[in-house]
């Protein structure tokens, strides 16, 4: 079973690495998450509610949270004997489901669109195009800003959008693919800090930093592996270094990991202050000593590095798969 969870996750990753999220697709189809969603959003219309107290509301996101992942965990495991009993079919759709849920490809693409925005349209292109993918006020951001954005996005989404999601199906098929999927929807909708949230999400934005943790850490290797082979031994260097000395520069407790990674192998500045929505957060610039403009190219090199890091992840879990056979 093992060699047979490497197998499908190491076809998986070929397979959105090639094709990744076609519009056309799903245009006609609705998205899985779509549907993790859907739920989340009964829950909060339901019980997210102004008359609980902060303590009330703590237990009621709590409780969500916790019914959620069991639902999901229940769907992976009804899905795994579906497919199991199959045999060939069941392991080409499994196979599919998996690539379904991973984000190399329509990562990449997002983000390529900034420096292409940038380079065709100019700054208000660039603004418009980051604000797709980042939270942040576009209007307050420059240029370099612009590109910082974007290769902030592409490190922190490596990390809980290919390599979390790899990793936790790797750990628990597809019960733990899905239940992934559940917490990382439900803190990206009820995990952030506002009024409305802070209390509600709380729980669930804990459990996915919590479930991120393995994945950020393992992010700076491969992001170092991918320096590597893009751009030698001394960007992989930097990227270790970086990552292990201004990890903790960043608000966060996981993204600062591949942020850091990716700011000391490209040799710029990450982070430092911005505004979301009409609230600034000061925070130190991760590599201050790096260079403090970044450019469009930035982000050609930066997509590179993360190509490169998602190769060296396949690479692993083929290296994992072969040796699993063998046992």
């Amino acid at each position: 079973m093992t060699f047979e969870i490497f197998l499908i996750l190491v076809v998986a990753l070929v397979i959105d690495r090639l094709i990744g999220d076609p519009d056309w697709l799903w245009e006609r189809v609705t998205h899985p998450v779509v549907f993790f969603g859907k739920g989340i959003g009964l829950f909060d219309q339901a019980l997210n509610r102004g008359s609980a107290g902060p303590a009330a509301l703590k237990m009621r996101g709590l409780a969500v949270i916790l019914i959620l992942l069991l639902a999901s965990i229940a769907v992976g495991v009804v899905f795994h004997r579906l497919f199991d009993v199959l045999g060939a079919v069941g392991f080409l759709l499994e196979v599919i489901v998996v690539a379904v849920f991973l984000a190399q490809k329509s990562l990449a693409v997002h983000v390529m669109r900034v420096a292409q925005a940038l380079r065709q349209e100019g700054l208000e292109g660039g603004r418009s195009a980051v604000s797709m993918i980042v939270g942040r006020d576009p209007k307050t951001l420059d240029e370099p800003g612009v590109c910082r954005a974007a290769i902030e996005s592409l490190a922190e989404n490596f990390s809980d959008g290919v390599v979390a999601p790899a990793l936790w199906y790797a750990i628990a098929g597809l019960p733990g693919l899905f239940a992934y999927k559940m917490l990382n929807t439900a803190d990206s909708m009820i995990g952030h800090k506002s009024p409305k949230y802070l209390h509600f999400g709380w729980a669930s934005a804990r459990l996915d930093d919590l479930v991120n943790l393995p994945a950020a850490r393992l992010s700076i290797l491969l992001v170092a592996a991918g320096a590597y082979f893009k751009q030698g031994a001394e960007a992989a260097r930097a990227a270790m270094d970086v990552a292990r000395r201004d990890n903790g520069l960043h608000r966060s407790p996981n993204s600062g990991w591949p942020e850091a990674a990716m700011a000391g192998a490209l040799n710029i500045q990450l982070a430092g202050p911005r505004t979301y929505g009409a609230v600034r957060v000061d925070e130190p610039m991760i590599n201050e000593p790096g260079r403090s403009i970044a450019t469009p190219e930035d982000i050609d090199d930066a997509v590179s590095v993360f190509y490169g890091a998602c190769l060296a992840m396949t690479l692993g879990f083929a290296v994992a798969a072969l040796v699993a056979s063998l046992f």
